[in-house]
């Protein structure tokens, strides 16, 4: 009997010990780990104030490769939201929240010194009021790096058991934080290295256009010069082609980029057509979207000697319409596309690309360049009198999106609208002497 007396004091003096530890532990916790990134913080600011690149860092897929996310509420900033489901009992379920970011992204500009991002976390961890905060800090001697705090806060309450989860915050959160952190600046190496900041991109639904296509190449050391001779040929040669087809020209000349080598640069020349059917070869045909061509169709093989056919009314490796030697069909455009604008000479036309490149890969936009490739439309011509520039040409700049696409980017919500060929001074004409080639 004084055995069994002496266990139940034992057991309550452990109790009450326990309870005493536990009321004096502390009622929140947190936890922080830090990174430096060779990336402008404006970069980092858009990959992390939406979900949309978050499947792609997140340390989750590593403990699951078939965990399923959901997207929800706003596109981006505060409101959006990702939800997770998972049979691995260390992934679960739960729920992102953005609960608040500051500043709001249009003031992320190269003068900006620091940012705040928080994200609502609700999962199977234990505690209440569970959030990480991302603070992002401008380092570096030109601004050109930026410090990463990702950090996670809880409050316990009065719950003793939620109190000494505190003891393992190392653990679950910790590690979370710290791998998550490695992937994502592993995802971040992978945005080109460009201020964007100026840039204003819109989201446009473009619709399918017919059209005649001229492949041509330059060497780069030519500059604007080789690149205005090589695009005047192809659309000569494009309006012969239109003539013989019984076509009309509809509009203004797009260039396709199809690769910027170190010394060449090839692309297409193309030029919007009045009709998606032609004759050619004495048959009707349809114009239609391009494809990507069959790798996997052996060297010398009747698909093979058929995707590289030159004989008008056949189609070539990329599924277009094959008018004559130099000249193809195609059903162009359709689906959505990040546009940007540039004003000036064809010279700034590169630059606009890598910028909307490094847009989409921050804002978790999908593209394809293989088959939707990089596009310019000569929106509006350079006008001149004698040898001085009265007015800058207009180019509006596509890339192809696929996938999941919002309707509309952050600027394209908020109203900013593009600047004008009237208040074009961030986006003067290059010096032709000093321009090169389109960049992809």
């Amino acid at each position: 009997m004084m055995r069994v007396l002496e266990f139940i004091v034992a057991l309550a003096i452990v109790a009450v010990v326990g309870v005493v530890v536990g009321v004096v532990m502390p009622g929140n916790g947190h936890v922080e780990r830090s990174l430096v990134v060779g990336k402008d913080m404006r970069q980092v600011y858009d990959v992390l104030s939406s979900f949309r690149r978050y499947p792609d860092y997140s340390v989750q897929r590593t403990y699951d490769r078939n965990i399923q996310y959901t997207f929800s509420g706003k596109a981006y900033g505060a409101g959006s939201e990702l939800s997770w489901a998972s049979a691995d009992d260390k992934v679960g379920k739960g729920k992102l929240t953005i609960a608040s970011v500051d500043p709001q992204f249009d003031k992320v500009d190269s003068t900006a010194k620091s940012a705040k991002i928080i994200w609502n976390l609700d999962n199977d961890w234990r505690g209440q009021d569970k959030h990480f905060t991302l603070d992002l800090d401008r380092q570096g001697s030109r601004g050109q790096l930026t410090k990463i705090t990702w950090s996670y806060d809880v409050a316990y309450g009065f719950n003793l058991i939620d109190r000494y989860s505190n003891l393992y915050i190392h653990g679950d959160p910790d590690t979370f934080i710290q791998f998550s952190l490695n992937n994502l600046q592993n995802v971040l190496a992978q945005v080109p290295n460009i201020d964007y900041t100026k840039l204003i991109p819109y989201i446009e639904q473009t619709q399918p256009t017919p059209m005649l296509l001229v492949s041509t190449s330059i060497e780069r050391k030519g500059g604007l010069d080789a690149l205005n001779d090589a695009t005047d040929k192809a659309v000569a040669q494009i309006h012969d082609a239109a003539k013989k087809l019984g076509v009309d020209v509809v509009g203004p000349r797009t260039i396709f980029t199809t690769n910027y080598g170190d010394q060449t640069y090839t692309f297409d020349v193309g030029l919007p057509i009045s009709a998606t059917s032609v004759t050619v070869a004495g048959q009707s045909q349809e114009l239609t979207a391009p494809k990507a061509p069959d790798l996997n169709a052996a060297a010398g093989s009747d698909a093979a000697a058929t995707a590289d056919s030159t004989t008008p009314g056949s189609r070539d490796r990329f599924g277009r319409l094959v008018i004559d030697n130099n000249v193809r069909g195609v059903l162009a455009y359709g689906g959505p596309a990040l546009k940007g604008e540039w004003n000036g000479t064809a010279a700034g036309v590169p630059q606009t690309r890598d910028m909307l490149k490094a847009y989409a890969q921050s804002h978790g936009y999908k593209f394809d360049e293989v088959v939707n490739r990089f596009y310019d439309i000569l929106a509006k011509p350079e006008v001149k009198q004698g040898d001085n520039v009265t007015s800058y040409a207009r180019f509006d700049v596509y890339l192809p999106l696929s996938g999941d696409v919002p309707a509309a980017t952050p600027e394209q919500e908020a109203g900013i609208k593009p600047p004008s060929l009237d208040d074009s001074s961030d986006q003067a004409p290059a010096a032709a002497s000093t321009a090169a080639a389109p960049a992809k």
